[in-house]
């Protein structure tokens, strides 16, 4: 099963917040306090998300953190390398941290990076912005009674 890591989870949960509140600054007790992620695990990813170009940290009374481009510009893929790393599928792929060991004789070798540049593009193509609007499910078909279907009356 390929499965995201809670961090990660938690960064578009913490992300998405700060960008209900566009241009604003959050303090990590802040962005806990609306999110229920605890304090320390907000810190912490503030602490990956802003070296990474994600956010942009403010120091002082009235400092915090602050996203550091709209919602629509920040693609999951991004969220997912800032806290995860490279996105790999396995380890003979393109930013995989450590080697397999019979890469050389794998007849497969090659073709996982194909999967693994499937994934990374699908991942670029949603932003926080489409992680953060509602889900619309179509309304159900509305239930049709045939006048043939219901018996006939009798006439008076």
């Amino acid at each position: 099963m390929i499965r995201l890591s809670k961090l990660t989870d938690y960064a578009i949960v913490v992300l998405s917040e700060m960008a209900r509140q566009v241009g604003a600054v959050h303090t990590v007790a802040h962005l806990a306090d609306r999110t229920g992620v605890p304090a320390p695990t907000v810190a912490k990813l503030m602490k990956a998300m802003t070296p990474a170009g994600l956010t942009t940290s403010q120091r002082g009374a009235a400092g915090g953190y602050a996203l550091s481009r709209p919602a629509d510009a920040i693609s999951i893929a991004e969220i997912i390398t800032a806290l995860d790393g490279p996105i790999a599928l396995t380890a003979c792929v393109d930013g995989a941290d450590s080697q397999c060991g019979v890469e050389q004789l794998c007849p497969m070798r090659g073709g996982w990076e194909k999967v693994n540049r499937a994934i990374r593009n699908a991942l670029e193509e949603v932003t926080l912005a489409d992680m953060m609007a509602p889900i619309t499910f179509p309304a159900p078909a509305a239930a049709t009674t045939s006048t043939a279907a219901q018996p006939a009356r009798p006439a008076h």
